[in-house]
């Protein structure tokens, strides 16, 4: 396993990814997903369901799907949409363009850690098909805490298992609902604005730095995250 970072004195030890959105090209996935299957046992998509489930966990969603009349129970309307997504990912994850050189450069300084609404077993998947799994010592699904962003709890499961301080812990966040879960954990945040689906000015508010893609993720914007301003 490369897991070349190690915590040390200084303004960051660790760095916590989100996954959709900041890795792979899949919000609008789990979107065309979610909105097809309603669709097709007869519920009611509401003009701000695709908002209401940024960040949700898979409880949290399944139960929301639900509600809109989708037929199924929670955990069966999970399982068949976990499914499609998963058969939507293939073999080849859609990973946005930057993002395993953005990993691999940011794990030779600091430990990785991954935190996000997908399901542990779309996060397994994803990581072992693109060969990102060597780089994260930690990564953690909101199903494995008790609520989904934007409630703090799958960062501050991330520094926990990482043992750093929230403080000093930079996460990446692409939306809404992510942005506010970090900051809420205290965590410095590094903006990466989902282009299918923006935050918010305000939520962008709450980002120390910006980067326009993951891409553009080096170790001079982490540091610039935790900088004075």
């Amino acid at each position: 396993m490369a897991f070349s970072g190690v915590p040390t004195p200084g303004p960051v030890q660790a760095v916590i990814f989100d996954l959709d959105g900041v890795l792979i090209d899949s919000e609008q996935v789990w979107d065309e997903v979610r909105r097809a299957f309603v669709a097709e046992r007869g519920g009611r998509w509401a003009a701000d369901s695709t908002a209401m489930m940024m960040g949700m966990s898979t409880a949290e969603w399944s139960g929301y799907l639900a509600e809109l009349g989708a037929g199924d129970s929670p955990a069966e309307i999970a399982a068949e949409v976990r499914g499609r997504v998963a058969a939507r990912y293939g073999d080849a994850p859609p990973l946005l363009p930057g993002a395993v050189a953005a990993v691999r450069a940011l794990a030779d300084r600091w430990p990785l850690a991954l935190a996000s609404s997908s399901p542990r077993a779309l996060i397994d998947l994803v990581l072992d098909r693109s060969g990102l799994v060597r780089y994260f010592r930690e990564t953690v699904s909101s199903e494995e805490v008790a609520r989904g962003k934007p409630a703090p709890d799958v960062y501050l499961e991330a520094v926990r298992r990482l043992e750093v301080p929230a403080g000093a812990a930079v996460a990446v966040e692409d939306s809404e609902n992510g942005l506010r879960a970090a900051a809420a954990a205290g965590l410095a945040v590094v903006a990466v604005p989902n282009e299918h689906f923006p935050p918010g000015a305000a939520a962008l508010a709450l980002a120390s730095a910006r980067v326009a893609g993951v891409a553009e993720l080096t170790a001079e914007v982490v540091l610039a995250a935790v900088a004075p301003r």
